[in-house]
């Protein structure tokens, strides 16, 4: 009886299709290419039920209107095969049949059952992850990778996981044990060693954050195209913390948007920095323009709300006409909500206002801005991502408060943003700012003094 590098029975296959199983479950815990081997794998092991599905969900993973065609084919070998499959199996094809069909309720209670009866299923537990991550859904995150912790406390993705699943929920303390846990055990685990930047951001350690991260950075060089990308995507962010805009610069050069340009995370990251830096004062020269024919691709795009705002931002941003099918695009979605609970009208109440927003900001209009983007800033979590990545929504509002000279509610919201980055120097001279307009003149040296200490 064969069995995956976790212990758990895979159902017929030749040894090189249990060793493709093996590479996907790694790979796709350690964010290494080796998990595109199953693609070759399940071409010539179509009997083989966990290798095709496997397969789909790496098509799955375009995370685009493509992916669900390409991954039909595999999934429906991976169907007819769990026909003499284990029920962990079947669970799993049917897992990502819900997923494909979009059905993701369903989806995760599949994935529940799975992971009661299989807490090792190591591979489950990372997609259904995923899934409550895209839907803001962070206690559920957490809930999962607890329930497996007594089982597998002996893998370090696991720990990372779990690390990244805490500071989601804002245990800190927490996270950051899970993640040196894992980093304890492997030093080159990412997803750990992403979950612990997300801390010291989140605290304000932004030196300590950068020097963690520049110490790690040699352990990136073979990992997937979006967690290369991503851990410097947070170099980046530090670097702009400290008022260093042409070290993010080199870093969205060299890094960000040097790996796979056709990829949704790589796109958004690029998207996300480039607007991340002009906030901060940078000028970013042609990078939009040069940004715009990838994203054109994504003017009919609808996979994920998170994805396709900041699609839409950066087509605007360039000024594509795309931009304006997409926004098409993302109001049709929303007419397809009626029938939905509110809790789910993610594209109605929160993306169709972005695309709004960010139509009217970058044409100037900042007031328009502000009365799309106001109401959304409190639900932005069912919309998915990261709190560090949808803080970008909060920047664009606030640069958009400055525009309008609302200086009072400027100073409210920065000083509170203080709270979790004490020294940043965009942050404190925005401060300054605002004190200069309230005639608050001490206030307003203090935040310079702070600007100056924390790029020094």
């Amino acid at each position: 009886m064969a069995t995956d590098l976790f212990g758990n029975v895979v159902t017929g296959g030749t040894p090189a299709a249990i060793a493709a199983v093996d590479d996907f479950i790694g790979g796709f815990l350690g964010y290494e290419p080796r998990l595109l081997a199953v693609l070759g794998a399940a071409e010539d092991e179509p009997g083989t039920c966990l290798v095709n599905a496997y397969a789909a969900v790496v098509w799955m993973f375009l995370e685009s209107p493509d992916g669900p065609a390409k991954a039909e084919p595999f999934l429906a070998a991976a169907e007819r095969a769990a026909r003499s499959a284990t029920l962990r199996e079947q669970q799993f094809v049917a897992h990502v049949r819900a997923w494909q069909q979009g059905d993701i309720d369903l989806a995760q209670r599949l994935g529940d059952e799975l992971l009661a009866a299989n807490p090792r299923d190591l591979a489950m537990l990372k997609l259904h992850q995923y899934h409550s991550f895209n839907r803001g859904e962070c206690a559920a995150m957490l809930r999962v990778a607890r329930q497996s912790l007594p089982h597998a406390a002996d893998v370090p993705h696991l720990h990372g996981m779990l690390a990244f699943a805490l500071e989601q929920c804002h245990q800190l303390d927490a996270a950051e044990a899970a993640a040196r846990e894992a980093l304890s055990i492997s030093r080159q685990e990412p997803w750990a060693q992403h979950a612990l930047a997300h801390v010291m951001l989140t605290q304000g350690r932004i030196r300590e954050g950068r020097d963690f991260l520049l110490g790690m950075q040699d352990t990136w060089a073979d990992l997937t195209s979006f967690m290369h990308t991503h851990n410097h995507w947070h170099l980046a962010l530090f670097d702009l913390s400290l008022g260093d805009t042409a070290a993010a610069l080199r870093r969205y050069d060299e890094h960000v948007w040097a790996r796979d340009p056709g990829y949704s995370q790589d796109q958004v990251g690029a998207v996300s920095l480039l607007a991340r830096i002009e906030l901060a004062g940078g000028d970013v020269g042609q990078r939009w323009q040069a940004l715009a024919p990838w994203l054109q691709a994504r003017a009919a795009d609808t996979t994920q709300p998170f994805l396709t705002v900041q699609y839409h931002y950066g087509l605007e941003r360039a000024g594509d006409a795309a931009a304006d099918t997409l926004r098409e695009a993302v109001a049709q979605r929303a007419a397809l909500e009626a029938e939905l609970p509110a809790h789910r009208r993610v594209w109605t109440s929160i993306a169709l206002p972005l695309v709004e927003g960010n139509g009217y900001y970058l044409r100037g209009d900042a007031a328009s801005a502000v009365a799309q983007w106001g109401p959304v800033q409190g639900q932005l979590l069912a919309m998915g991502g990261s709190h560090a990545q949808r803080d970008l929504f909060a920047q664009l509002y606030l640069d958009a408060l400055v525009q309008l000279g609302e200086w009072n509610t400027v100073q409210q919201l920065a000083e509170l943003r203080r709270v979790h980055e004490p020294e940043g120097v965009p942050l404190n001279r925005l401060l300054a700012q605002a004190y200069d307009a309230l005639a608050l003149p001490k206030d307003a040296a203090v935040a310079r003094a702070r600007a100056i200490h924390g790029a020094g």
